[in-house]
């Protein structure tokens, strides 16, 4: 291992783990690549404290009430197409992808008890502003065909070349060996967890979204993230006001496949934070400035949630 892939590693927890014992557990691993991390700074400092929504609930016996206040259990989605086993310990996940500066934070807990889940491995993977995944960009802009006509999708939308993922966004190997806009980190002792990404743009049948999965129950070691439980796979969602500011800034505007806008879409619930509506703070003056993005995400982590069902 080398000096710099050691500067990538996270500072080994002290304490106990706040996660169950694994259950079907599959073994992924993480290779820790690049040349140092650049840390989740910026953009006006740090991030402002999620929003409180959901139910209250209280210690067993009538104690009062948690430290934390839950939320509903984070929807399910479909893997996609397009993810592949996270092979990028970092932070920032930018690479030389031109865009509005995201800072995306994350807060992992248990949905039952409401309490943080510390040394989670959480993946993050999403297109660039003109609708390209890294690792696939032979497949060009979403499914690389002529823009539908029509009514907009209802049910599940098309991902990739339509002559290759069957229906339901079932994995396409990779075309290439970028890896912008992808990677893996660890939640802290308080379940946060932060990226500095770009603002994600669209492709033909799908909404602005991020992809992301949550491990459990595996270990960290010298060469990454070992083992463990996918206990969580879902997608975080903008509010369609972000997305239309954006559209005017480069290079999304030069972005020219058919936008599905986020009541259109197949994947998203329309049932707010729970469903992976992220909250957003930005300069409605001027978006490109940066914007940041947060969200609790409340997963089973007793349960196994791939994605590819």
């Amino acid at each position: 291992m080398t000096a710099n892939q050691k500067d990538q590693q996270p500072q080994e927890p002290t304490g106990r783990e706040d996660v169950t014992d694994s259950r079907d557990v599959t073994r992924r691993k993480v290779v820790v690549a690049g040349v140092g991390v650049v840390a989740a700074v910026g953009l006006g400092g740090a991030m402002a404290a999620n929003a409180v929504a959901g139910e209250k609930r209280e210690e067993p016996g009538g104690r009062g009430p948690l430290p934390e206040e839950c939320y509903l259990l984070t929807s399910e989605t479909m893997e996609g197409p397009y993810y592949i086993d996270a092979d990028k310990l970092r932070r920032d996940v930018t690479e030389d992808r031109e865009g509005i500066p995201l800072l995306l934070r994350l807060k992992v807990i248990d949905s039952e008890t409401c309490r943080p889940i510390r040394n989670a491995a959480v993946d993050i993977w999403h297109c660039d502003a003109v609708g390209v995944y890294s690792g696939y960009e032979d497949v060009g802009n979403g499914d690389g065909g002529p823009a539908p006509t029509g009514q907009p999708p209802t049910g599940e939308p098309p991902s990739g070349d339509p002559s290759g993922p069957p229906p339901g966004g079932g994995h396409q190997e990779p075309t290439d060996d970028t890896r912008y806009l992808r990677g893996t980190w660890r939640t802290d002792r308080q379940g946060f967890v932060t990226f500095k990404t770009v603002f994600p743009g669209w492709y033909t049948g799908r909404c602005v979204h991020i992809h992301t999965k949550v491990h459990v129950n595996g270990e960290w070691t010298d060469a990454g993230y070992e083992g463990g439980t996918t206990c969580h796979t879902g997608q975080f969602f903008f509010d369609e006001e972000s997305v239309l500011a954006s559209a005017v800034v480069e290079p999304y505007a030069s972005n020219t496949a058919d936008r599905t806008t986020l009541d259109e879409d197949g994947l998203y619930d329309g049932s707010g934070a729970q469903g992976g509506l992220l909250k957003l703070r930005y300069d409605e003056r001027d978006i490109s400035k940066g914007v940041r993005a947060s969200l609790t995400v409340g997963v089973d982590p007793e349960a196994t949630n791939t994605g590819t069902d």
